[in-house]
């Protein structure tokens, strides 16, 4: 049988588990640095073309109880005048939800699924890949370490295949690109975190709020609390790390206190959704250098491969993140069910992604679809009183429209249904 190793226990990681087993592989093994999958990060808004991936693997109505849909996105200047209002989702076209649903629901969604499709011993925690060599096969041998309490143990495997999900910071890339360096940042700040607060103080709509030198996002992605009448609301800010007192590049997920970025969102009210009341309800924040990675000339090198922001990480826009990762995992699931060479499933999958995801990195770039709160600043940075006056309608449309069709999640593409489903072959 063959056997896939996969680096990463993540979202793109698990949903690869799970999608290479519905196509009929059985050994399949995630390994994954934390010794426990845990229920931490913030928010996500995944696209309805993952949706659609989810939805084949049966995942759903899991994931549907936990999450709220994202029925409308909304664009505003930051003196709180309205830019556009989009319909998301089933109201925007797609036979398919955008779901508004925290990263670790999620997470833990996909690894109960891996355990019991798999076997419990399916992901094994506290093992990080250390390093890889490649053999003449085309195979990678792989060294691992297992931490425990202190102590640490080592070990080399030779899988069939081995897929690198373990983020931007993948050992497997750099494995593959040794001369590449850090991830570049450019200059940005993110700050990210939950809140609880009342429904009716949360809003019903998504929206993403500022100019090129500030920004704020937030979301509601619970269902009230039928206790407390509470929701739980995602919110990331962003700003350039030259305009905040004891600001540094830092670590890449460092507590910091609300206080610190609070006093530069005075003021910023959005159709009733009061940012500063937001962040005072969080029980803490989270500090990022704003990154991503520049794009590959290959993911793939014999019958290894990369997916998810091992491959392409990009800046945070568009909702793009784990979306791309899940539909990596099914093209990858999909190509090794349609080749019965390891290596040219693997070059067939990449054939298919990485052109897309190259260009989708350099349009997040240049801001994506949230250019048009740049343009609104640029072009009325006092405010409007008429947006048709500031960007016409039809250069709205068409900035939404160009983006859309460059990841292939207009509501004419995902509509067409799945293409990466596949009836699964005997156990391989």
């Amino acid at each position: 049988m063959t056997h896939i190793l996969i680096a990463g226990g993540g979202i793109a990681g698990l949903t690869a588990a799970l999608s290479l087993h519905a196509a009929g592989f059985d050994r399949i093994t995630v390994v994954e640095a934390a010794r426990e999958i845990q229920p931490v990060g913030a928010g996500l808004n995944i696209m309805p073309n993952a949706v659609r991936e989810l939805d084949a693997l049966g995942l759903l109505d899991d994931l549907e109880a936990q999450s709220v849909r994202t029925r409308e996105l909304r664009y505003y200047h930051c003196t709180g005048s309205l830019i556009s209002r989009e319909p998301r989702g089933l109201g925007a076209g797609y036979d398919w939800p955008q779901l508004s649903i925290h990263r670790g629901n999620l997470q833990l969604a996909l690894a109960d699924a891996v355990r019991e499709r798999i076997g419990p011993s399916a992901i094994v925690g506290g093992v990080r890949l250390s390093g890889l060599s490649m053999l003449a096969d085309g195979r990678a041998r792989v060294h691992l370490e297992h931490r425990d309490r202190g102590t640490c143990g080592r070990a080399a495997l030779e899988p069939d295949v081995l897929i690198g999900a373990d983020g931007i910071r993948s050992t497997v890339r750099r494995a593959l690109n040794p001369d590449e360096g850090e991830p570049p940042w450019n200059g940005m700040l993110v700050w990210r975190g939950t809140s609880r607060m009342p429904e009716d103080r949360a809003g019903t709509f998504m929206f993403i709020a500022g100019s090129d030198r500030q920004k704020a996002v937030v979301y509601p992605m619970t269902e009230p609390d039928p206790e407390t009448g509470e929701v739980l609301v995602n919110w990331a800010l962003a700003m350039p790390a030259d305009s905040i007192d004891d600001a540094s590049r830092g670590d890449w997920n460092r507590p910091v206190p609300v206080t610190k970025f609070l006093h530069h969102y005075d003021g910023w009210v959005f159709d009733g959704v009061s940012v500063p009341e937001v962040l005072l309800a969080a029980d803490g924040a989270f500090e990022y250098p704003m990154v991503d990675t520049d794009p590959l000339e290959r993911w793939t090198h014999g019958r290894t491969t990369l997916i998810g922001d091992a491959a392409h990480a990009m800046y945070p826009i568009g909702s793009n993140g784990a979306t791309q990762s899940i539909v990596d995992a099914r093209a990858l699931a999909h190509a090794m069910a349609t080749h019965t060479d390891p290596a040219e499933a693997l070059a067939v999958y990449e054939a298919g992604r990485r052109p897309a995801m190259t260009e989708l990195q350099c349009s997040n770039r240049q801001l994506g679809p949230e250019v048009v709160i740049s343009l609104a600043h640029e072009r009325a940075p006092g405010g409007f009183a008429d947006i048709d006056e500031v960007i016409p309608a039809d250069e709205l449309a068409a900035i939404a429209g160009k983006y859309a069709a460059t990841g292939a999640f207009d509501p004419g593409t995902v509509n067409l249904g799945s293409p990466y489903d596949v009836l699964p072959h005997a156990v391989r």
